[in-house]
C-alpha cells in the first residue's frame, strides 16, 4: 500500500458535471410538467433521512453565508456546499451476490465522497474517505431510542453499519471539522440501473482485473461497460494489486468522470422516453437529507451547477498512511488531513 493516499484529476477537456447539473435540471422538469403521475411517481422515489433533527447542534458551526447582492434575482442556490455522497449496498442474499456484492446482510457503506461546493457552484473538490481508515467513531443516535457506542480505532465504514446515514455523517464531521449541509445516499443496484439507463458508460482502465467477489474480469484497455459491470468496477479490489482500497478509490474517480461524460454524450432532452428512464433510476436510487428529499429541491441543486465545468473539478483521496496497528488499515496523515478540510470550511 503506498504511503500517502492522494491522487487528483483534472480534465480540461471535458464538461461533464455542467452536462451532469443540466441533465438532473431537465430530468425533474420532466417529471413535473409531462403529468401528474410522472412527477409524484419520481417525487415518491426518493427517500430521505431528518439528519439535522437527529444531530441537533451537536455538530460543526455552519459557515457564515455572504449575502447576494440581490437576493430576489435567482432561486437558485450559490453559496458554498458540502455534501457527503455515499454509495450503499444494504442488499442480501441472491440479489447482492449476483450484482457483486458480499454475503452479508447488513447494510454497508463502501463509497465515501465528500464534495464542496464553491461559492458560485463554479469549483468543486471531491475528496474520498477510504473504507479502511481507522478513525475515532463518536456516539450516534438511534432511530429506534438510544445510541451507538463510541469506538476508538474503529474502521470508518462501520460507522454507517451500525448507526446509518446519521452515523456516517456524524463520524466524517468529528473526522473532518466540516459540516455536511446535505447528505446524498446512492443505492449501487440503482447505480446500475442508472448505468443501463444511460446506455452503459466507457471506462480505460491501466491494469488487468480479475476478480470473482465482483465478478469483474477486464484486461487493461478501454471497455464500454454494462450497469452491471459498472458496479462491479466500482467495488472491486481484490483483482487489484495488493487488493488496495486506494486503488479502488481511483478506480471510481475514473468511473465517475465516465458517467459524467456519457451523460454528457447522450442527448437526454431530445429522448423524453430516456430522460424519464434516466429520471426515474436516478430518483429510485437516492436517500438524502430531509432538505433535498424533493423533486423541487432537487432541480435547484442540479440548476446551480449548471456553470460547473470538469476543468475546475478536483477528485482527491483524503491523505492517509498505513495505520501502526495493522498494516491493512490507513489513518489520516497529519498535518496534510487536517489542512485539507480545512481549506474546504
Amino acid at each position: 500500500m503506498a504511503a500517502r493516499g492522494v491522487q487528483e484529476g483534472r480534465d480540461g477537456r471535458r464538461r461533464g458535471f455542467k452536462v451532469a447539473g443540466l441533465a438532473l435540471t431537465g430530468a425533474l422538469l420532466l417529471g413535473a410538467g409531462a403529468a401528474g403521475w410522472a412527477y409524484w411517481h419520481l417525487n415518491g422515489n426518493i427517500k430521505s433521512v431528518d439528519i439535522d433533527g437527529a444531530l441537533g447542534d451537536d455538530r460543526p458551526a455552519r459557515p457564515v453565508a455572504v449575502p447576494s447582492a440581490s437576493p430576489s434575482a435567482s432561486p437558485v442556490p450559490t453559496g458554498a456546499l458540502n455534501l457527503l455522497v455515499l454509495g450503499s449496498d444494504s442488499r442480501s442474499g441472491e440479489e447482492n451476490r449476483e450484482l457483486g456484492g458480499g454475503d452479508s446482510g447488513g447494510a454497508r457503506s463502501d463509497t465515501a465522497m465528500v464534495v464542496h461546493l464553491d461559492a458560485g457552484r463554479t469549483a468543486a473538490t471531491v475528496v474520498s474517505i477510504p473504507r479502511d481508515t481507522l478513525v475515532e467513531r463518536p456516539a450516534c443516535p438511534l432511530p429506534s431510542g438510544g445510541t451507538t457506542r463510541a469506538a476508538s480505532g474503529a474502521m470508518f465504514n462501520t460507522a454507517y453499519e451500525l448507526g446509518g446515514p446519521v452515523c456516517a455523517v456524524k463520524t466524517v464531521e468529528s473526522l473532518t471539522g466540516v459540516r455536511m449541509d446535505r447528505y446524498v445516499e446512492v443505492d449501487f443496484s440503482g447505480f446500475a440501473d442508472l448505468v443501463d439507463a444511460l446506455g452503459g458508460v466507457t471506462v480505460t482502465t491501466d491494469v488487468d482485473i480479475d476478480d470473482d467477489k465482483s465478478h469483474l474480469h477486464l484486461d487493461a484497455g478501454t471497455h464500454h461497460l454494462d450497469g452491471t459491470e459498472a458496479l462491479g468496477l466500482a467495488r472491486t479490489r481484490y483483482g487489484l494489486e495488493g487488493g488496495s482500497d486506494l486503488a479502488r478509490i481511483e478506480l471510481q474517480h475514473k468511473l465517475v468522470k465516465a458517467l459524467l461524460e456519457q451523460i454528457s454524450a447522450t442527448d437526454l432532452l431530445a429522448d423524453p422516453a430516456r430522460l424519464y428512464q434516466v429520471a426515474d433510476a436516478l430518483t429510485g436510487s437516492l436517500t438524502t437529507d430531509t432538505g433535498l428529499d424533493s423533486l423541487g429541491e432537487l432541480t435547484n441543486l442540479g440548476r446551480s451547477l449548471g456553470d460547473l465545468d470538469a476543468d475546475d473539478v478536483r477528485t482527491l483521496t483524503m491523505p492517509v498512511l498505513p495505520a501502526p496497528s495493522d498494516p491493512n488499515r490507513v489513518v489520516a496523515d497529519q498535518p496534510d488531513a487536517a489542512e485539507l478540510w480545512e481549506s474546504l470550511r
